[in-house]
């Protein structure tokens, strides 16, 4: 896939290395894209390090992650590059909707088939493909990858890894959405994007996924115990018991006492960078 130009718009020193912000023209999804990195100090120095996507959730655009999550310590400490991808394409001439589960914010980390959202709304190629492909070509990188998500990044963390094996040496996620399409928020999404055919939802619903799924990569689940959304829309033990039966390492953590925030995240990012840390050999 030809790469397009970066254009940086903002980089801010933390933790000896350099958090940016850069904008680029998507071939997939036909219009600018924009996404965060934090490049380690190593890296600034020319080592190259490997990379660790990070999904954001609903109605975010990522600069929550790189503001309140306090990644940067650990991956500055373990020589990590996280990559902070938008939720969906935006703009004016992009698709969009009042719908709280749907449009820019909301694009679930499909491809959408359906109109008016098919023609920007390939946030799956453009995780899994694009995006990685660009990284890769304008940043000292290994060929190493994992990955983790919150909420709805929580879901793409998950789908993506069972969809790509081999491709992410580990996926960890912050209160994930485990069993959309038996939510009424990921049922209203998929038939939008999807249309009405429930056995083309199954290719993004993680729960389903395990059933085919041949490569156990390692996983790690944290949720809150006062989630509003635990355990009734976020439905992780039903994931955790099947890739368990599969086969799974899987480890996780219902944590006492925190809800559905970057609070939550701030408090046991640590982990989930030691986590990935173990995973990518470092």
């Amino acid at each position: 896939m030809k790469n397009s130009e970066l254009h940086l718009l903002e980089r801010r020193k933390m933790f000896n290395g350099h958090q940016e912000r850069y904008r680029h023209f998507s071939q997939t999804c036909q219009t600018d894209m924009v996404f965060d990195v934090y490049l380690p100090p190593q890296v600034l120095k020319g080592y190259p390090a490997p990379v660790l996507y990070f999904l954001s959730g609903l109605n975010s655009d990522g600069s929550e992650l790189v503001r309140q999550s306090g990644i940067q310590r650990f991956a500055a400490q373990w020589n990590i590059i996280v990559v902070f991808p938008d939720t969906s394409p935006r703009g004016q001439h992009v698709a969009d909707s009042e719908e709280h589960y749907l449009g820019q914010g909301a694009g679930f980390y499909v491809n959408a088939t359906e109109a008016p959202w098919v023609q920007h709304y390939q946030m799956e190629s453009y995780i899994s493909q694009e995006l990685p492909d660009l990284i890769e070509h304008n940043f000292p990188v290994t060929k190493e990858r994992s990955i983790a998500g919150f909420s709805m990044g929580g879901h793409g963390a998950l789908h993506l890894a069972l969809n790509y094996p081999g491709r992410y040496a580990a996926v960890s996620a912050f209160a994930p959405l485990c069993h959309p399409i038996d939510t009424e928020g990921g049922r209203q999404a998929f038939s939008a994007y999807l249309g009405q055919n429930v056995e083309t939802w199954k290719r993004y619903d993680s729960t389903e996924l395990l059933q085919a799924a041949s490569h156990k990569l390692p996983v790690l689940i944290d949720v809150g115990s006062e989630d509003a959304l635990y355990p009734e829309v976020l439905q992780p033990e039903g994931f955790i018991r099947s890739a368990r039966e599969k086969g799974f390492n899987i480890q996780y953590k219902a944590r006492p006492g925190y809800g559905h925030d970057y609070f939550f995240i701030a408090s046991f990012i640590d982990s989930h960078i030691e986590f990935h840390a173990q995973a990518l050999g470092l």
